[in-house]
């Protein structure tokens, strides 16, 4: 009788687990339906309104001025021997110096870094590098070859071959995920970990599967996942989507800070107008979510986590949430008036943040700013 009703527990607990994945991606692939829905209804909107420009977009072929500002530093390359990627990359400040490495978002390059660039390269070997499918990086064609697992792995190649064994890791949005990431997975290697607008991802998918609200602001997530569409809409009409991400009211940069000029828009337009380089950066979310959940979540690094209170796209809830998942000094900053964009539209008060953390005793007890 015993192990009767041994069996039949383990029969209900495989059939639960069954049942929950089914319902996992059941709601991945239905939410992704009703996203695309929405996107074919816009698109044939703008087709009304706009027949003849709603196709025309225009490769940008030559870099703006900014993109060589020698005072951000000097532009370098680094072909890792594993993958056979060559990386592009910014680096400015003494070599020899400790190593301060900095990792972009989507869909965002290397340039989103400059004004850290110039704050932090008086002390540190200061690197901001395109991200595997961005900007002068590699873009290899397969969507496989954007599993986490590989882009955590270029990081730990990239300090390498930079001559390091070690540095203190910042990253926002997508670069902040793959720092949380490289932190869990290799914490010898990361003295501090900073990380802007980007919650731990165990906190993102457990409180995104429990609040709609949040899912509902992550629904680019879903609709990311279908190949090719997603690049045409962020395409048409000269690249407008991406153009009102970064300037419109609602989740452009500047909220209340710096705003984006039309020369730093058009260096974003520049990288993302280039064949092909949509589709890497869109290629992230293509795997995402066959990477969840995480096998490992604790990080042991000390951690600064810096969020801007008027973030569009995460709610602000998830930054404390961090706390559960770090086993040394955490420390929280919520900016406020900042967008996602904070390092940019805030960036006097993001590095004053970064130094204060920088230059702290690692046992101070964290706090909100």
């Amino acid at each position: 009788m015993a192990r009767v009703l041994h069996n039949l527990l383990l029969f209900l607990i495989r059939l639960a687990l069954k049942i929950r994945v089914l319902g996992y991606w059941s709601l991945i692939y239905g939410y992704c339906a009703l996203c695309t829905t929405a996107a074919l209804l816009k698109l044939c909107w703008s087709i009304v309104l706009r027949p003849t420009a709603t196709f025309q977009w225009a490769i940008r072929e030559t870099p703006p001025a900014c993109l060589s500002d020698t005072s951000l530093g000097t532009h370098c390359y680094v072909r890792i021997k594993e993958s056979g990627l060559r990386f592009h990359y910014v680096a400015a400040g003494e070599r020899g110096k400790p190593l301060m490495l900095f990792l972009h978002g989507f869909p965002e390059f290397w340039f989103s870094w400059r004004y850290q660039l110039r704050e932090f390269k008086s002390e540190f070997r200061v690197v901001a590098v395109d991200m595997r499918g961005y900007g002068e990086s590699d873009l290899p064609l397969s969507a496989e070859s954007y599993r986490v697992d590989n882009l955590v792995t270029d990081i730990k190649d990239i300090v390498e071959y930079l001559g390091y064994n070690r540095c203190c890791l910042v990253g926002h949005d997508w670069g902040g995920t793959i720092a949380w990431l490289f932190a869990i997975h290799y914490p010898e290697m990361v003295t501090k970990l900073i990380v802007l607008n980007s919650p731990h991802p165990s906190v993102f998918t457990d409180y995104a599967l429990r609040h709609p609200s949040q899912l509902l602001k992550s629904s680019h997530f879903f609709f990311f996942q279908l190949p090719r569409f997603p690049e045409l809409m962020l395409s048409i009409n000269d690249f407008k989507a991406l153009k009102a991400l970064f300037t419109s009211r609602n989740t452009g940069i500047g909220r209340k800070g710096r705003w984006l000029t039309a020369e730093d828009l058009e260096a974003y337009l520049y990288a993302l107008s280039q064949p092909g380089a949509l589709t890497g950066a869109l290629n992230y979310y293509r795997n995402v979510f066959s990477s969840l959940p995480l096998s490992q979540n604790h990080v042991r690094s000390p951690v600064l986590l810096l969020w801007g209170e008027q973030d569009a796209f995460l709610e602000q809830e998830m930054a404390e949430a961090c706390r559960l998942y770090i086993r040394n000094h955490f420390r929280l900053n919520i900016i406020s008036g900042a967008s996602h964009w904070l390092q940019q539209d805030q960036p006097d008060i993001v590095n004053t943040l970064i130094w204060t953390f920088l230059k702290e005793g690692e046992g101070r007890k964290s706090h909100r700013n």
